[in-house]
């Protein structure tokens, strides 16, 4: 049996996660199982080839620390990999246990999201751990703690051994619905030589030098179309919205290039957009007007940007993950 373990946090001394997983990893080696870890943040320039090292595992720990919202860019990216060049047969026979600790907040939100991850690109999500620590002496010496940790590690070797059977969940068939729309159909081996290319530094500064030139070739082109000012980004939104997703709550988008935020107000599944101001919104959203017009063609989420550091954001958290649900781009 061999259990792949992806590390996400940055590795700093009195880290709680690498704590965890030391520990795991002792009792799975005495129960003689092959274990290797990856650390991501040591491997941050070839983390889109590493979807291909799950090729010959049983199991993975994805290990990630909650310093003061989500689980950081290292793992989001190597998900976004499984997901663009992943082996998705092969993933849909793993299985994957979370491991997350807190040193502030949301470590729970952070586990159920890795779960979900998970079980989108089709695989097992085992139930993983999760805690909160204020004192990294007291939690090291806690027999007790160590104890909950040391079954948990257990609890992962009988689960793989016995290839045990888990309940079907609804996140498994977003693969499908997801996979549906792709135009391009690739091998396992075909994914991992393509994903080998996007690790490649010159190839993709190559691919980016061409992308630029063909932007500026076009920009005459897009900038010669009349453009209605005060409809900009309003139309998208309108055109986009899902109802069903929708939740009620006032975000305001301070748009770099835009004179005036554009409102969004949700109320009673109903959607209203426009330019002006609007003070105390629930969620103030501070970017650019190209994060934005890659969010909008589909390109970019708003997730995604918030945690590349692309995007600032200010209020209710919890309203903000909703936005990728209310606006289908």
């Amino acid at each position: 049996m061999k259990v792949n373990i992806y590390y996400g946090g940055r590795g700093i001394i009195g880290d709680p996660t690498i704590f965890v997983i030391n520990k795991i990893e002792t009792v799975l080696e005495e129960l003689n199982v092959t274990v290797e870890r990856f650390n991501l943040y040591e491997l941050k320039n070839s983390i889109v080839s590493l979807p291909s090292s799950l090729n010959n595992c049983d199991a993975a720990i994805f290990a990630a620390t909650v310093e003061w919202y989500g689980i950081g860019g290292y793992l989001t990216q190597f998900l976004d990999a499984c997901w663009l060049f992943g082996n998705k047969e092969k993933i849909k026979k793993t299985y994957m246990c979370p491991v997350v600790m807190s040193t502030t907040s949301g470590e729970r939100e952070a586990k159920t999201q890795l779960m979900t991850a998970w079980e989108k690109l089709g695989g097992l999500a085992i139930e993983g751990i999760c805690g909160y620590v204020a004192d990294m002496m007291n939690f090291e010496l806690n027999k007790d703690y160590g104890t909950l940790i040391e079954k948990q590690a257990e609890n992962i070797y009988r689960t793989v051994s016995q290839k045990a059977q888990l309940l079907p969940s609804s996140s498994n068939s977003i693969t499908v619905v997801a996979e549906n729309p792709m135009t391009m159909s690739l091998s396992p081996q075909e994914s991992e030589q393509l994903s080998k290319y996007a690790s490649d530094e010159s190839y993709v500064q190559q691919q980016k030098e061409d992308i630029s030139e063909l932007v500026s070739r076009f920009s005459g082109m897009l900038e010669a179309k009349s453009v209605d000012e005060n409809r900009m980004y309003i139309d998208d939104f309108t055109e986009h919205f899902v109802k069903a997703g929708a939740v009620d709550g006032v975000f305001k988008f301070d748009i770099k290039e835009r004179k005036q935020p554009l409102i969004i107000e949700v109320k009673n599944a109903d959607l209203s957009c426009y330019y002006g101001i609007k003070d105390n919104p629930d969620v103030y959203l501070k970017l650019n007007a190209e994060i934005m017009n890659k969010i909008i063609s589909g390109r970019e989420t708003f997730q995604r940007a918030f945690m590349a550091g692309e995007m600032q954001i200010k209020g209710n958290p919890g309203l903000f993950r909703k936005l990728d649900d209310m606006f289908a781009f």
